[in-house]
């Protein structure tokens, strides 16, 4: 009996582990794939606070945000 508990809590332990790095690995990658916030969201984010951003100032925001990456 007291061999059974060990073997289920080790298991549930290695489960947590290994659930926690893949999970993980699948959401590092699929931000990698699909950033959240893209030049566009920017600049329609920027025209609803009532002003019209250049590229320039859409690519220095871009640069900034992919900073603190």
């Amino acid at each position: 009996m007291g061999q059974l508990i060990l073997y289920l809590v080790i298991g549930l332990l290695i489960g947590i582990v290994i659930g926690f790095f893949g999970a993980r690995f699948i959401i590092k990658k699929q931000m990698d794939k699909s950033p959240p916030i893209n030049e566009k969201m920017i600049e329609v984010m920027m025209s609803s606070m009532g002003r019209k951003p250049s590229q320039k100032q859409v690519k220095q925001v871009m640069q900034q945000m992919n900073r603190y990456k």
